[in-house]
C-alpha cells in the first residue's frame, strides 16, 4: 500500500501538472507527455526515497518539457506529447547513468601532472 505522503504529494503534482498546461503559452500536451515519462521512471525506481523521488519527478518533467522542441526537430514524431514522453523518461535515465560513469573515473593523474603512460 501506497504511503499517504507520497500518494498525496502526486496528486498534488498531477493538480499543479494540470493548472499549468492551461496557461497560455504552454503545451500542454508536452507537459502532460513530459509528467508522464517522469511519472514512469518514478514508479520504476521504488528503492528511491520519497523525497528524492520528487525531485526526480520535477527535474524529469521540466528537463523533458524543455527537450521536446529540440527532439521534434530530429525525430518525425507529430505529437509533442510522445516526444516529450520520450525525453524525459530517457533525460533522467541517461543523466543518473552518466553520473554513475564519472564517479567511478579515475582523475588522478591530473593531480600527477600528466597521463598516465605505458
Amino acid at each position: 500500500m501506497a504511503e499517504p505522503t507520497s500518494t498525496s504529494s502526486i496528486a498534488v503534482l498531477a493538480t499543479g501538472i494540470g493548472l499549468a498546461a492551461l496557461l497560455p503559452g504552454i503545451d500542454g500536451d508536452a507537459l502532460v507527455g513530459a509528467f508522464a515519462g517522469g511519472t514512469l521512471f518514478v514508479v520504476s525506481a521504488p528503492s528511491l526515497g520519497i523525497w528524492l523521488r520528487v525531485i526526480y519527478l520535477l527535474v524529469s518533467v521540466i528537463a523533458g518539457y524543455l527537450a521536446t522542441p529540440d527532439l521534434l526537430r530530429f525525430v518525425p514524431l507529430k505529437s509533442s506529447g510522445l516526444a516529450a514522453f520520450f525525453a524525459s523518461a530517457a533525460i533522467i535515465t541517461i543523466t543518473l547513468a552518466v553520473i554513475e560513469k564519472c564517479k567511478s573515473l579515475d582523475f588522478s593523474w591530473i593531480r600527477r601532472g600528466g597521463p598516465p603512460r605505458a
